[in-house]
């Protein structure tokens, strides 16, 4: 992991220099499929297809365990360069491999690099892709896995560049 300070309180986290695996939903029989690898560029490269064949339909990636500070930030600032489908970033506070996720939606946009903030707020608790009513709030400075994951029966292919995260400044 590349931590990098950028002012006081600040940081960029480079996606590339993680240690991303896919967990697809081939783990509950379906066929979708997802890699992780680095783009010419430096970027970490997440695409594959997903499908819906045999009760699937999602494909995700996730950071090897680590302890991420985000306390003192607003949220998350991506920057990607994206396919205009919709993806959620998934933040887990458990050192556990399985267990309650937050998820943020968004959308990446097609064609040039872009900046997608991501506040706190819009995280929300979810267990194996469902709400988690009563959950309690994220606590940023508990950060142990970082993911991403496209689904929402957004059959086909896709390709998401992210170049990394970075302090969204209160």
């Amino acid at each position: 992991m590349v931590l990098t300070l950028v002012a006081a309180g600040a940081f960029v986290l480079h996606a590339a220099a993680l240690d991303w695996r896919p967990v697809d939903d081939v783990v509950m029989g379906g066929r979708s499929v997802s890699s992780a690898s680095v783009s010419p560029g430096g970027a970490l490269l997440f695409e594959g297809a997903v499908s819906l064949e045999n009760g699937g339909g999602f494909a995700s990636l996730r950071s090897g365990p680590a302890r991420h500070d985000f306390s003192g930030v607003a949220g998350i600032v991506l920057r990607l360069r994206g396919d205009g489908k919709r993806y959620r970033l998934s933040l887990r506070a458990a050192a556990a491999f399985d267990g309650v996720q937050y998820q943020a939606t968004f959308t990446a946009p097609a064609g040039d690099w872009s900046l997608v903030e991501l506040p706190w707020e819009r995280f929300e608790a979810r267990f194996r892709g469902r709400p988690v009513p009563g959950a309690p709030r994220l606590d940023p400075a508990q950060v142990q896995w970082l993911g991403l994951v496209i689904g929402d029966r957004q059959e086909g292919r896709f390709s998401l560049e992210l170049d990394s995260l970075r302090a969204l400044l209160p």
